[in-house]
């Protein structure tokens, strides 16, 4: 059988529950909820990329890619994400950040599928996302 392994990259902090920031188990990868937190500095708490969607959507994604480089996967290798926004207002800004992002990316299989939902985030939080990877 094979072993599930924990993964936390240097720039993510200790999660604050019973969870791990990332699993791999095989060649599955699955990212947990990641929100847009600056990288972790020692000693301190987490700390928002800043107030605006942008700001938080680009670390959020910085972040999920920081998990699944630390399991050995890409983006390429992501079958699946999950994208949490609280304000039904922010998909369309969302949608533009997220294609421009992937363009930068230069993805060379098909995108992975998406889904989208309206939830309730910590004060401050606009969104939040987690991937599923499938490496080989």
């Amino acid at each position: 059988m094979t072993e599930k392994t924990a993964l936390t990259p240097g720039t993510h902090t200790t999660p604050p529950a019973k969870f791990s920031h990332g699993v791999k188990k095989g060649n599955i990868l699955q990212v947990a909820g990641q929100v847009g937190f600056l990288p972790a500095e020692p000693g301190k708490p987490p700390t928002p990329a800043g107030p605006g969607l942008r700001e938080q959507t680009l670390q959020t994604l910085a972040n999920v890619r920081s998990i699944l480089n630390e399991g050995g996967a890409g983006w390429d290798d992501v079958m699946m994400i999950r994208v949490y926004l609280t304000d039904t207002g922010h998909f369309a800004e969302f949608n533009e950040l997220y294609d421009a992002y992937f363009e930068e990316q230069a993805l060379t299989a098909p995108p992975a599928a998406r889904t989208t939902v309206y939830v309730g985030l910590p004060a401050g939080l606009l969104v939040e996302i987690d991937a599923l990877a499938v490496l080989g």
